[in-house]
């Protein structure tokens, strides 16, 4: 079943089109916000500023949109993201965080209101942030001599802006079709998707020859060629063969052993790790905005002009972006392995494999299956973590030296690719599926 035949069957359901229509009202809806900008701000100086730098270009990617424009929704989801992922580390960390996440239903109602408590304590923390970044005499998007009135407004629009998007991301999660927070970064990355490439384009040709289409042709060919690999390995699965004991239940009746697998998903991260990555990356030019008001001749003022001009993707040097890119390489590496281990752990599943009286055969159950768990998620672990970092940081510097295209804009395409068709592909099964349980309901009945 394709996916438009998966639509089709599922707008003549009226409680599936509810969900879609549902789904899609609440997107066009931030697509408006990511529109509507801050007064205060220099639309002007905003453009200067994105055209000349790829690392904001890479976190306006996830708000899609609304950053280069300082709109409402200018943060998008990022402090939401950043939240979980610290919440997920605690869990980890604190036992008690683990137990609350083992409670059931209340204890996953308190985890929920914790990462939303840290969500708005991140967003105002990275909303006076940008007002810092944006009333930089280097920037000029916002007056220098803006008053605390004025930024605290801002600050405060930027925080509700945010919090909006995570409700929407739970509405639809709850109500729509999808995972809220993923379908909200693809309607951003698709919404400002042809905006961007007839930007691109429109600057690239001349006199409008071959040899001016040439490097689209090229990199149309390249992108095809990546989507095809990235569904590949998006729907890759390693699977590990599983039994179930004999066993007898209700004094008679016997349950025979049942020979099954255990999949496990070759890209379990998903593009978190890419998503965390960049929040580091930028966090030493953060650092380096606030410490532009030092007198000039003092080390810190020094060192914030050296930041700002050399940790960025597109340095003055090729030494400053080898490191930059190999910074970026190995945090996407590390951080793959780090989602990976605090979302799925070997011992809870095999703890569930014991008591549900299944094992691997060969293998005995308890801490021996966790250990060979362990082992087989390393080792796929290792490529799901090279798989990102080729996409999207090394195959952005070759596509750029094929098709003359600037590397800065390839690192966009490689990261928007990657979430873009991850999205689609997760929404399409979950869709899909809703429609089989409703074909079974109705042969049941």
């Amino acid at each position: 079943m394709n996916f438009l035949e998966s639509l089709y069957n599922a707008f003549r359901l009226p409680e599936l089109r509810n969900k879609i229509l549902f789904t899609a009202g609440l997107l066009i809806v931030f697509r408006a916000f990511a529109n509507i900008s801050i007064p205060q701000a220099n639309q002007a100086a905003l453009q200067n500023l994105f055209n000349n730098s790829a690392l904001l270009g890479l976190l306006d990617l996830f708000s899609g949109g609304g950053l280069s424009k300082f709109s409402v929704v200018a943060m998008g989801l990022n402090p939401y993201i950043n939240a979980t992922i610290i919440m997920q580390l605690m869990t980890v960390i604190s036992v008690r965080f683990k137990e609350m996440t083992q409670e059931g239903e209340i204890g996953r109602r308190k985890f929920t209101r914790y990462s939303r408590y840290l969500t708005v304590a991140l967003a105002i923390g990275q909303a006076y942030g940008y007002t810092v970044l944006f009333q930089s005499s280097q920037v000029g998007v916002l007056q220098a001599n803006l008053d605390w009135q004025a930024r605290l407004w801002i600050m405060i629009t930027l925080t509700a802006g945010t919090v909006m998007l995570m409700w929407f991301g739970e509405l639809i999660t709850e109500y729509g079709i999808g995972n809220g927070i993923s379908l909200m970064i693809f309607a951003g990355i698709i919404g400002r998707g042809p905006a961007t490439i007839y930007s691109t384009i429109t600057s690239k040709i001349g006199g409008g020859g071959l040899a001016d289409y040439l490097p689209f042709i090229v990199f149309a060919i390249i992108a095809l060629a990546v989507t095809a690999f990235i569904i590949e390995v998006h729907q890759a699965v390693r699977k590990i063969p599983i039994q179930s004991a004999q066993r007898i239940q209700g004094g008679s009746r016997t349950i025979a052993a049942r020979a099954s697998f255990l999949p496990l998903r070759v890209n379990t991260a998903g593009v978190i790790p890419i998503i965390f990555a960049i929040s580091i990356m930028f966090f030493p030019t953060i650092i380096a905005n606030y410490l532009t008001g030092a007198p000039q001749d003092s080390i810190w003022y020094k060192a914030s002009i050296w930041i700002q001009a050399n940790f960025v993707p597109d340095g003055p040097n090729l030494l400053s972006d080898v490191i930059y890119n190999a910074l970026y390489f190995v945090f996407i590496f590390a951080f793959t392995y780090f989602y990976t281990f605090v979302t799925w752990q070997p011992d809870d599943v095999a703890d569930n494999l014991k008591r549900t009286s299944t094992f691997i055969p060969g293998i005995r159950p308890g801490r021996p299956t966790a250990d060979y768990l362990t082992s087989i998620m390393n080792r796929i672990t290792f490529f799901s973590g090279l798989y990102l970092g080729l996409i999207t940081v090394i195959l952005p510097l070759a596509t750029s030296q094929v098709s003359g295209i600037p590397h800065t804009q390839m690192y966009l395409g490689g990261t928007a690719i990657l979430i873009v068709v991850g999205v689609a592909l997760d929404t399409m099964k979950q869709l899909e599926t809703q429609l089989v349980m409703r074909q079974y309901r109705g042969f049941i009945r």
